[in-house]
C-alpha cells in the first residue's frame, strides 16, 4: 500500500514542489496540503493521513503547537518535521510535541522519500548534523565512553550494542548497514529489538538510555 502523506508549509513554491514529488515517487499517496496550521487541523482529521511533512515558521499557530495539537487529533498520524531550523530548541520542542523525525528542508529528494518510509516504519529520521545535536545534548563535558552494563542495556547482544552505539554517533540506518556490513532490513531488526529491550519508542528515547548509562 502507498503511503499516504500531507504537508503544511507556507511556501507556496516549496509546497508545490513537494506535492508534485510525493505525488510521482512509486510508493507513495499524496493527500492534502495546507498553508497554515489552522487550516491542517480543520481537514487533516477528516484524511487521516500516515504521514505529516510540518514546518516550524508558520503564519499564526507554529509548526511545533501545531504537532501537539494534530497528535491528539490523530495519535497514529506519524508527524515528520521539515525546516531550515537547526537549534537544539526547535528540535526538542518538536520532538517532545509528538514529532517522530526532524529533517531539513534542503535534504535531498531521494533522503526525504527514504525519511517518509522509515518514519511510517515506527523509525525517528533525522539527518546526521541534527542526530549528532541531539547526542551532544545528552552528553556530558569530557565524559569519557564506558562500556556498555548494568539495567536494561545490559539485555542488548553485542551487535544490537554496535548498533545503537553507532545510532547515538549520529548515523542514520543506510550508513549502519554500511558500516557494519548487513543490510537496511537487518538494521531496522536490530533497532526494533533495542527499543523493544530498551522500552523505548524513539530514536531520541534509545540514544538517551544509551548515553545515561
Amino acid at each position: 500500500m502507498p503511503i499516504s502523506v500531507s504537508i503544511v508549509e507556507d511556501n507556496d513554491q516549496l509546497r508545490a514542489t513537494l506535492a508534485k514529488v510525493i505525488g510521482r515517487a512509486e510508493g507513495f499517496q499524496f493527500v492534502s496540503d495546507y498553508g497554515s496550521a489552522e487550516d491542517a487541523l480543520l481537514d487533516l482529521p477528516k484524511r487521516s493521513p500516515e504521514v505529516v511533512l510540518m514546518d516550524i515558521n508558520l503564519p499564526g499557530m507554529n509548526g511545533v503547537e501545531c504537532v501537539r495539537k494534530l497528535k491528539g487529533l490523530l495519535p497514529a498520524t506519524q508527524v515528520m518535521m521539515l525546516t531550515v531550523y537547526e537549534d537544539t530548541e526547535n528540535i526538542f520542542n518538536a520532538l517532545a510535541a509528538g514529532a517522530s523525525g526532524y529533517m531539513l528542508k534542503r535534504t535531498p529528494t531521494k533522503e526525504l522519500l527514504e525519511a517518509i518510509r522509515e518514519v511510517r516504519r515506527g523509525g525517528s529520521p533525522m539527518t546526521t548534523h541534527i542526530a549528532r545535536l541531539v547526542v551532544q545534548s545528552f552528553q556530558k563535558p569530557a565524559a569519557a565512553p564506558t562500556p556498555v552494563r548494568g539495567g536494561d542495556l545490559a539485555e542488548l547482544s553485542e551487535r544490537e550494542q554496535q548498533v545503537l552505539d553507532l545510532l547515538a554517533q549520529g548515523l542514520i540506518y543506510k550508513e549502519i548497514a554500511e558500516k557494519l556490513g548487513i543490510s537496511y532490513e537487518t538494521v531496522h531488526t536490530y533497532i526494533r529489538r533495542i527499543y523493544e529491550k530498551l522500552q523505548v519508542r524513539t530514536r531520541t528515547e534509545a540514544v538517551a538510555k544509551f548515553l545515561q548509562r
